[in-house]
């Protein structure tokens, strides 16, 4: 196989490729819309088809972000001769909320999110499809996308899962973590008749990048701040016990059912991440028949936004796995 000259942003330049060409980019090239889901809630999407795509792929995003987040992905994806297609789970991003406070992460049944997947596949996706559909997952993604694959199984051609949500931390007792759930949820109720926050969880925060546990990309980091200063609206912040119930249920469901994933799979999972366990990611990832575990050495959890030095590596093994050129 040779190797492949794929296009990639570079940190030393970015601020520069935001300003002239990303942002125009997005201008003339990518398709907003939104549809009603479930319950009437508003999901919102993008997509962008460049001409003579012969692959497409459907991006899983995690807690908290927004398809805005993934300019420079989907920026990349498409000069590299991929069909795009992004949308937002519900409760976060450009997507409608199911509580009071916009800025609570909630929900009660990950079966939504994999209803607004199908549903968009469904009306989007496949009536602009170039050629065999992949699904990119980060984080919690990658529990919707697993579920969706489980669903779905002949739906996508390959999969990769980016520092997948199939454990938490800090790794709770299972009998633990119901235990606080139930109690915090009773708590709740008490107080308010209404959903609140999960012990110690708050309302959107940008930590100083110092601090910061998802990137050592200080330009990334950054830039990703920016944007949600810059667009309140898209901003979450922590979890209420209702997603956290609903996130257990979903992680043990793709655990049990990890060997009927059967489709190519990519994992690749971040060395120091302190976001989700690994060891949990490891046993589940081991029960899928065709799937490659990749330690990203260095990498904290948002891979996609890591520096040059990590990020690269892993993108052109991304582009190489979907246009099946590894």
């Amino acid at each position: 196989m040779t190797e492949h000259n794929w296009y990639l942003c570079t940190e030393s330049r970015l601020e520069q490729q935001f300003s002239d060409h990303i942002a125009p980019f997005w201008q003339e090239h990518v398709t907003l819309g939104s549809f009603q889901g479930n319950g009437d809630i508003s999901v919102s999407y993008a997509y962008c088809i460049p001409e003579q795509a012969k692959h497409s792929v459907l991006i899983s995003s995690g807690r908290i972000e927004s398809l805005l987040k993934y300019k420079e992905v989907i920026y990349e994806l498409y000069h590299n001769g991929f069909a795009v297609f992004v949308l937002d789970h519900r409760g976060q991003g450009l997507s409608g909320r199911m509580t009071v406070n916009p800025h609570q992460g909630y929900i009660d049944d990950f079966q939504h999110y994999v209803d607004d997947i199908c549903h968009f596949i469904d009306a989007v996706v496949s009536p602009h499809q170039r050629g065999p559909l992949n699904l990119l997952c980060h984080s919690m993604g990658s529990a919707i996308g697993a579920l969706t694959i489980l669903q779905r199984p002949g739906q996508f051609n390959r999969v990769v899962f980016g520092s997948p949500m199939f454990g938490i931390r800090p790794a709770l007792p299972g009998w633990l973590a119901k235990a606080l759930i139930g109690i915090n949820r009773c708590a709740n109720w008490l107080l308010s008749g209404s959903s609140g926050y999960f012990f110690g969880q708050r309302d959107y925060h940008a930590d100083e990048f110092t601090v910061n546990r998802l990137t050592s990309s200080e330009i990334r980091y950054q830039l990703f701040r920016n944007l949600y200063a810059e667009q309140p609206e898209i901003q979450l912040g922590g979890v209420t016990p209702q997603w956290l119930a609903a996130a257990s249920a979903a992680m043990w469901q793709v655990e049990q059912h990890a060997q009927q994933i059967t489709l190519p799979a990519l994992v690749f999972s971040a060395g120091d991440d302190t976001v989700v366990d690994n060891k949990r990611q490891q046993r589940v990832v081991a029960n899928m028949p065709d799937a490659e575990y990749i330690l990203v050495e260095g990498a904290r959890h948002e891979i996609l936004i890591e520096t040059d030095a990590i990020r690269q590596p892993v993108m052109k093994r991304i582009f190489d796995f979907f246009s099946g050129e590894f």
